[in-house]
């Protein structure tokens, strides 16, 4: 990789990194406490849902699979600022930086894609309820994932090769907690405005698209639910309440990070804990606490411990 950029910066300096003793305590503490529960409760899910028989179905299948995503995503990130907020040196090399770049871009164009792919689930279950199992049979949901995967390379490898063989002559220095292709460009020696457009229309459309796309699902199902209810939403909104928190929770720093070229440095460091910590950490908790059916297989696990304790 390093063959492909023959510029002079061969690494980059994280400032954000770099702050008084007192904060990167603090910041040293919330972030490991925060990947703790990222790891611990997606892990968790993921495993009930493998072991759960109850649980093989395709909203779940989809759930198991962005559990695994919300693991990968917060892992690009947020260990490497655990260990590196008291080394010396807060670098991060050229091919390491370019590396997490493309892998935060896989894990969100996946995410993005099992985001609508669970809105559509939805949609067949609450519109087409005798349909439901013949549309999404495994092969589908398995296409889902797959397609996912595809996209998110896809969109990832797009900007990457743009980047890859810019001139990097400094500065070196990003105020940011990690890399990002917007961050990167600025830096660039040439060129550094045309491809700062082509990531805000690539990143900045699919983020803004997505999100308007699930806005749109979810307003239909609760539409189509109003109309046969006589007006009674309120099932509606228990059902798709986890999903929708998630799918905000999700969008709101990517649609400032991506569509807004130029965020406030304050803001950007702000939006990197709320999207790479406390979304993936918060999504077991809203789909665990309002979910009846994982609700009741904790139950079950609870139930099959204690009674291999006895045996």
């Amino acid at each position: 990789m390093g063959g492909l950029n023959d510029s002079m910066a061969t690494e980059f300096v994280l400032l954000a990194l770099s702050c008084s003793w007192e904060k990167k305590l603090f910041l040293t503490l919330t972030c490991s406490f925060l990947y703790l529960g990222v790891i611990l409760g997606n892990l968790f899910i993921l495993l009930l849902i493998i072991s759960d028989s109850h649980l093989h179905s395709p909203m779940y299948f989809l759930l198991a699979n962005l559990s695994l995503i919300d693991v990968g995503l917060s892992s690009t990130t947020v260990p490497q600022i655990i260990t590196d907020l008291f080394n010396e040196y807060k670098v991060i090399s050229f091919q390491s930086c370019m590396t997490q770049i493309c892998f935060i871009h896989i894990m969100g164009g996946v995410e993005m894609v099992l985001l609508i792919a669970m809105a559509f689930d939805r949609c067949t279950a609450i519109c087409k309820p005798l349909h439901y199992l013949n549309i999404m049979n495994p092969k589908i949901c398995v296409s889902f994932v797959i397609t996912g995967w595809v996209i998110g390379v896809i969109h990832a490898m797009s900007q990457f090769l743009f980047v890859i063989n810019l001139p990097f002559c400094g500065p070196n220095k990003v105020d940011s907690f990690y890399c990002d292709f917007p961050k990167i460009i600025k830096l660039a020696c040439t060129g550094g405005a045309k491809l700062e457009f082509i990531v805000t229309a690539n990143s900045g459309f699919m983020s803004m698209g997505t999100f308007i796309l699930l806005i749109l699902s979810y307003s239909f199902i609760l539409v189509s639910v109003w109309k046969r209810s006589s007006g009674d939403l309120s099932k509606a909104f228990v059902t798709l309440s986890s999903h929708m928190t998630v799918v905000f929770l999700f969008f709101t720093p990517c649609m400032f990070l991506y569509v807004w070229p130029s965020p406030p440095p304050s803001l950007d460091k702000n939006l990197f804990i709320v999207d790479f910590a406390i979304t993936p950490v918060l999504n077991p908790a809203i789909y665990t606490l309002r979910n009846k059916d994982i609700k009741v297989a904790i139950k079950r696990l609870k139930k099959k411990i204690s009674y291999s304790r006895f045996c």
